[in-house]
């Protein structure tokens, strides 16, 4: 991953958030120069019990200390570092929160240039619902069959949105008060809904782009998934010079714009690939400019 610039440099982050969207962002934080801190429960993440290799990533660089909560010395640790902090993540329903003492308007009170990015499955009064990636993926259609999605999309979706709430902050910060002569700035509380992030992902769905007529749902016949001698090739040929040369090579019947969405080239392009071996194919990318990739058969 390339290296980022350290626009966080000098912001504290202290994180209570568990399992991924919370880590995650952290993680992007961190590499953007904040120094992060998490408090786990005494039993640790779950993470770190079922996928310790993603816990170690997610927690490079991270000081992560034990506290429970719930009692008097959790609290006092907590507390500590609250005062620390520039930044508080969070992924607890309000209502836990609350019964923690540490909702946005206590909280406010008693750390006033302290922010929050407070994480939740739906926003608003929703907030309390239960779900997962998987429940705010198929509110908005992203499981269009039996299989599971490929990837945590809401979940990773979520952590891009919070590392990008954690700049907001920041920023607010930095212009909201300087120059304005008040002694201490003043904290902002932004949510961050993993159904939003899965709705942003599928505005291409919801615009028709990915549906079975859309031009990169399957339509285009340069830009789909096709079996080949050996395995698989995902084939992305789709501005009209890509789509030339494939359809070139195939020796489909036409290769405008509109041809590409025709039967005949449809089942030209079908029949082509479908001789071709991985390596074959690979070649034809090089010599021919056409963006594809082979994989593994399913």
């Amino acid at each position: 991953m390339a290296r980022p610039i350290r626009v966080l440099k000098g912001i504290r982050i202290l994180s209570l958030a568990l399992n991924l969207p919370g880590p995650a962002a952290l993680m992007r934080c961190r590499r953007m120069g904040a120094t992060c801190v998490k408090l786990e429960p005494p039993a640790g993440d779950p993470m770190g019990l079922y996928n310790k290799a993603a816990y170690d990533q997610l927690h490079e660089g991270v000081k992560v200390l034990k506290a429970d909560l719930k009692s008097a010395a959790g609290q006092k640790v907590l507390q500590r570092e609250l005062a620390q902090a520039d930044v508080l993540l969070t992924s607890f329903r309000p209502s836990a929160l609350e019964k923690l003492g540490i909702g946005w308007k206590k909280l406010h009170r008693a750390y006033p240039a302290l922010s929050q990015v407070a994480i939740v499955g739906a926003p608003g009064a929703r907030a309390e619902e239960p779900g997962h990636d998987l429940t705010y993926l198929a509110d908005n259609g992203l499981v269009p069959g039996l299989e599971l999605p490929a990837t945590l999309y809401a979940d990773m979706g979520g952590s891009l949105m919070a590392s990008e709430a954690v700049l907001q902050a920041a920023r607010a910060r930095n212009e909201g008060y300087a120059g304005t002569g008040e002694a201490h700035a003043r904290g902002v509380f932004i949510e961050v809904a993993l159904s939003e992030a899965a709705a942003y992902l599928g505005l291409p769905r919801q615009w028709g782009l990915t549906q079975r007529t859309g031009a990169v749902g399957g339509a285009h016949a340069g830009y789909r998934v096709y079996a080949c001698k050996d395995g698989r090739v995902a084939v992305a040929a789709l501005e009209p010079h890509f789509a030339a040369a494939l359809s070139a090579a195939a020796g489909a019947p036409a290769s405008d714009i509109r041809a590409m969405f025709t039967p005949a080239n449809h089942r030209a392009i079908t029949a082509f690939l479908a001789t071709q071996t991985r390596a074959q194919l690979d070649r034809l990318a090089i010599e021919k400019d056409i963006p594809l990739h082979t994989m593994a058969a399913a």
